[in-house]
């Protein structure tokens, strides 16, 4: 490295940091992602410093005070129940979704809500004016004064208005816009990003501030910027969904102080987002009747069991190849099923083309919505309808045999609340219902034995 010099490069990726370029970074061996930009030397408050001005003294386990700290509700049940319960005191969340999916309006929802309830709240926003914010604010409510904004992006003047008003939560939208003047590398970059991130960090359990950040994401669908960056915050929630939709859906892939299998659907209407209390009866809303190829399935979405419909094209192809497309699930499982169907019940569809769609737009990657998958495509290949008020959910082996699947009692007991009669489910969960609940379960123990059904 030759003396003086004042620039490395980064994976923008990773993180990674090496001082000549490298075509494939040795971190997380990506190509072509490393990028030349200014060193950043460390200081007091860069990378690297303590988090508060104690002194630093070790202690013994048995210490440790185990008390549970207080969490502060947001009054969105379903955040809370993403979040695990609300928002820790000190924590560092980290909001990230596509562009106009509704991050800003549901933080300043949050803002609201809290602000009502006597804390003091600072919304710092460093890509719209105090305008904007305003007008998206009258559309969502009345607000408290206990609210306070501030449109700025230099990072120096954020940490010295946190420090100075001490608010109970701080908002930053977004991460990619705020800078730091000593890094002559634009807003944005990995050199930016990371230090911005660190400062927030430290500001958060130094001085016991709740931090939330907002992070655009790229067009894989991951946060903008290091991967260092979900490593440093304690939560990681993303928003999915069709922007051009109604529906949305928050969903937590860290969580340091809670489970990361709970996620909350929202719909987003005029003045903001509603949570949709019963996401079953939501996703099955204009189900058709009498209908061939459509079967009600479950799957659970951490503790909470989803009710989805599971539809089914099977026609035969006009190509050489036939054509086998799947929505909502995995394309291999799909080809898995079907594989299974031909060989164990000798359903010839070498020659049809396949569509599965799990209506609702829900992305499922359970495999207990296999015996709903594999009941609809028998459907509709056979032109046999299905009973609308019959649900089926269970796991398929490739010799066809129908395996059980976790919390089987849950999914009973939201399809009685739902309004059907008929369960199909593995015989071994059929054992483990006690109580029928005017619910006809059947238990079935090879797919051929759900099919024969139809």
């Amino acid at each position: 490295m030759a003396k003086g010099k004042t620039t490395v490069f980064f994976c923008q990726n990773c993180g990674y940091e090496s001082s000549k370029w490298l075509g494939q970074c040795p971190g997380c061996k990506e190509w072509n992602t490393m990028v030349e930009e200014p060193a950043v030397k460390k200081g007091n408050g860069g990378l690297g410093g303590s988090m508060s001005s104690r002194t630093a003294v070790p202690v013994s386990l048995g210490e440790v005070d185990l008390r549970e700290d207080e969490r502060m509700t947001t009054h969105i049940t379903e955040l809370d129940r993403v979040l695990g319960g609300g928002i820790v005191p000190g924590s560092l969340t980290l909001v990230g979704g596509d562009p106009g999916i509704g991050k800003s309006t549901l933080l300043l929802q949050v803002c609201r809500h809290m602000a009502a309830d006597g804390r003091k709240l600072l919304y710092i926003s460093g890509e719209e004016s105090l305008q904007q914010i305003k007008i998206r604010a009258n559309r969502i409510g009345e607000f408290s004064d206990n609210l306070q904004l501030l449109c700025e992006t230099n990072l120096e003047t954020v940490e010295q208005t946190i420090r100075k008003e001490m608010p109970a939560v701080a908002v930053i939208d977004s991460i990619q816009t705020m800078y730091r003047e000593e890094i002559s590398s634009a807003p944005g970059s990995v050199s930016q990003v990371r230090e911005s991130t660190n400062v927030l960090m430290q500001l958060a359990k130094g001085l016991g501030v709740s931090i939330l950040i907002v992070g655009h994401v790229t067009k894989e669908g991951t946060v903008a910027g290091p991967r260092v960056l979900e490593h440093m915050v304690d939560t990681v929630l993303y928003f999915e969904g069709d922007r051009h939709a109604s529906y949305r859906i928050l969903r937590g892939v860290k969580n340091r102080f809670g489970s990361t299998n709970e996620i909350g659907v929202f719909e987003m209407r005029e003045e903001g987002l509603m949570e949709v209390k019963n996401a079953s009866e939501f996703m099955l809303s204009g189900k058709p009747e009498g209908a061939s190829g459509s079967v009600v399935s479950c799957s659970m979405e951490g503790t909470r069991p989803i009710l989805l419909e599971i539809q089914a094209l099977v026609c035969r192809s006009n190509f050489g190849i036939p054509r086998r497309q799947a929505i909502g699930m995995d394309f291999n499982r799909l080809n898995l099923l079907m594989a299974v169907l031909e060989k164990r019940l000798n359903l010839q569809m070498s020659d049809c083309d396949a569509y599965v769609n799990l209506a609702g737009g829900m992305r499922i990657v359970e495999p207990a919505i296999d015996l709903g998958v594999a009941m609809a495509v028998a459907s509709s290949f056979k032109n046999r309808v299905i009973d609308d008020k019959t649900i089926a959910f269970g796991e398929i082996g490739l010799s066809g045999e129908v395996r059980g699947v976790s919390q089987a009692s849950k999914r009973v007991a939201e399809a009685v609340k739902l309004g059907f009669t008929t369960c199909v489910l593995p015989s071994v969960n059929a054992q483990q219902i006690k109580e029928k609940q005017g619910l006809t379960v059947i238990g079935v123990g090879t797919v051929r034995d759900a099919i024969d059904l139809i």
